[in-house]
């Protein structure tokens, strides 16, 4: 706990209204959630890329963030950080009553159900009345748009609304698909860019129900092409050439060599 009063009175020195620090002084929660956005991003990179002292380190950097919207709150009397341990701390006991209480869950996947039962319950105790938001309201809007797709998916098919199995999934897929080819021939390009999203949205479920995460399918298809395509680089660089000295087909050919050679 003094690790962390002392982050808390870090914190509150920045923000002190007298001699603090002019540019922490200047945030509010609009200007400091990109941040903390960009934190998380960089702690799952750290993960992805398996570097413990990196993720240890941007870890912290994502604690200062909740350590600053908190302080940010206390100032217009709203919570502390205090509030917000103590708000997480009882969501997990509430949400865990298998470890915590005499609820009984036999594996993974019933816990997984039973998680999503209790968010249930407790949207429906936000909404007595059943008017206002809807099933898919509270869904945030600033995720990753491939996640977001992931999350719509998922809560819709809690009351039915979804794809008997992945290959329902797939035979919408080559739909869209068609539909995007279409788009194309008729260049449309409103339509092209409607049928595009729905071919994302659609691959998207897809991973879905193959117990696949298609943003970070993504994120490693992105990796890859990075590697691959310094690969390409290097490869001329070498040569004592740049990539703007090379044609299309040298370094397509490089591309393909870069696959045999990353892979040993």
């Amino acid at each position: 706990m003094s690790d962390i009063n002392e982050l808390l009175e870090i914190m509150g020195r920045l923000r002190d209204p007298d001699n603090g620090c002019p540019w922490d002084l200047e945030q509010d929660f609009s200007s400091i959630a990109p941040y903390t956005i960009e934190e998380a991003y960089e702690v799952a990179d750290a993960i992805q890329r398996g570097d413990p002292a990196d993720l240890m380190d941007e870890l912290g950097d994502l604690l200062f963030q909740v350590a600053f919207h908190a302080q940010m709150a206390s100032e217009q009397g709203l919570f502390n950080f205090e509030d917000v341990v103590r708000s997480i701390s009882t969501k997990m006991v509430r949400r865990h009553p298998h470890v915590f209480g005499d609820g009984d869950i036999k594996d993974a996947q019933a816990q997984t159900s039973a998680w999503e039962e209790h968010k249930a319950q407790e949207r429906a105790l936000k909404n007595p009345d059943g008017a206002g938001e809807g099933l898919l309201e509270d869904i945030p809007v600033a995720l990753p748009a491939l996640v977001r797709a992931r999350k719509l998916g998922k809560r819709a098919a809690q009351v039915g609304f979804d794809w008997a199995d992945a290959e329902g999934v797939r035979a919408k897929v080559s739909e869209e698909l068609q539909e995007l080819d279409d788009e194309l021939t008729a260049k449309d390009a409103e339509g092209v860019e409607e049928e595009l999203g729905d071919l994302l949205f659609a691959l998207a479920n897809l991973g879905r129900h193959l117990g696949l995460d298609a943003e970070q399918a993504l994120s490693r298809a992105n990796r890859k092409f990075l590697m691959r395509f310094r690969f390409i680089e290097q490869s001329l660089s070498a040569q004592r050439r740049s990539l703007g000295q090379a044609s299309l087909e040298e370094m397509e050919a490089l591309w393909h060599a870069s696959k045999k050679t990353l892979q040993k």
